[in-house]
């Protein structure tokens, strides 16, 4: 999977920001403060509303790329700056409280990259994507994982950060 983690760095665009203070000081030049305004009001109705249709369907006026039978978790939070950044693929699955985040602030320069996932994904409650990463059709996000490299089709992943999980099952008596 090392091989992942460097294709989701070159997949990052890098921004340089100007004077001695963190790049989350100059976020007003990087997007207009009243789009980030409005994204931030939808995705709060997203976040609270029980309607899956009209999820999506609100998802997509900020820019999200929403396929069919898209299914969003409660409080599920797509990244608020960049939410056109983000792809999924139809009947994926973001579950309660994961997070997708499309950029990074640090203290000399901001990052930004597209997210995907793929048709018939599932990402787990409170998981974290962080902005590269690619998640294949039918892949699997667990709970709390923190996702910082591309998860190929069908691999379940778990952890932070998150790895792939074994077949096997330790405890498991059976031979």
């Amino acid at each position: 999977m090392s091989d992942d983690t460097t294709r989701r760095h070159e997949r990052i665009t890098h921004h340089a920001t100007p004077g001695g203070l963190n790049s989350l000081q100059y976020w007003t030049t990087a997007r207009s403060p009243l789009r980030v305004a409005i994204q931030y009001l939808v995705i709060w109705l997203v976040r609270i509303n029980p309607s899956l249709r009209l999820k999506s369907w609100l998802l997509r006026r900020i820019g999200v790329t929403v396929g069919r039978g898209v299914s969003w978790g409660l409080e599920s939070t797509p990244d608020v700056f960049w939410p056109d950044l983000i792809t999924v693929e139809d009947h994926a699955i973001i579950g309660y409280d994961a997070t997708i985040l499309c950029h990074e602030f640090l203290q000399d320069e901001y990052r930004t990259g597209e997210v995907r996932i793929g048709e018939r994904a599932m990402i787990g409650a409170g998981a974290v994507i962080l902005p590269g990463v690619e998640i294949g059709a039918g892949a699997q996000v667990a709970a709390n994982s923190l996702v910082t490299r591309d998860v190929p089709a069908g691999e379940t992943v778990a952890g932070v950060p998150a790895t792939e999980m074994s077949d096997e099952n330790p405890g498991s008596d059976d031979a």
